[in-house]
């Protein structure tokens, strides 16, 4: 008589979540090469690759994890903090530079914070699902800080007012992605403490 197997339970030390580790070690690493010498083209081209490797991690560790089934309680915390790390940390950077509005930034945090809060304050009623607005502000935010810590401006003045258009644009998409997210997540809240499911 065959016996049904339970599954083997995902190992917490596995390559996405060592990717999101290696994310998170990243984020004062570049705090440090961003503000050593920002007006010396070596080290912002350091700060910008540094930028663009963490971004990539953060692709791959969450394709890793989907493909291999490697999601664990850990990721799902620890994933979307040291998102909000990295890229809270480049905008704290492009403010300290003067390059970014302080208003916009705080504005740009407190969005990003208080969705992941949110998130986690919901799991009991349900997961919020990727949306559109989300991924558009996500690669919205990564040109624009790329852009930003390149240092075009160095090179060429005008620059510095491209970099500061894409800032809006990506500002622009990051309010409205968290406006859909708090308009879901007060939504699937209230299916679930009326019983129904959610739509």
């Amino acid at each position: 008589m065959s016996q049904t197997q339970s599954p083997q339970p995902v190992p917490l030390w596995n390559i996405a979540n060592i990717l999101t580790m290696l994310r998170c070690v990243m984020v004062p690493v570049f705090v440090v090469v961003a503000v050593m010498h920002p007006d010396l083209v070596a080290w912002r081209l350091g700060a910008a690759a540094i930028f663009v490797v963490a971004m990539v991690t953060d692709f791959l560790d969450g394709y890793l994890a989907r493909s291999r089934n490697l999601i664990t309680d850990f990721g799902k915390i620890v994933d979307p903090i040291a998102d909000k790390a990295i890229t809270g940390a480049a905008f704290i950077v492009l403010s300290i530079w003067d390059y970014v509005p302080w208003w916009m930034t705080i504005l740009i945090l407190v969005r990003e914070f208080g969705i992941t809060i949110m998130r986690f304050t919901i799991l009991k009623h349900g997961a919020l699902p990727a949306t559109f607005a989300g991924k558009a502000k996500t690669m919205m935010q990564s040109i624009a800080i790329t852009f930003c810590l390149i240092p075009f401006e160095l090179w060429w003045g005008p620059a510095k007012w491209i970099g500061l258009a894409l800032v809006t644009i990506a500002f622009i998409l990051t309010i409205w992605s968290g406006l859909v997210n708090l308009k879901d997540g007060l939504r699937l809240r209230r299916e679930a403490l009326a019983g129904s499911p959610s739509a």
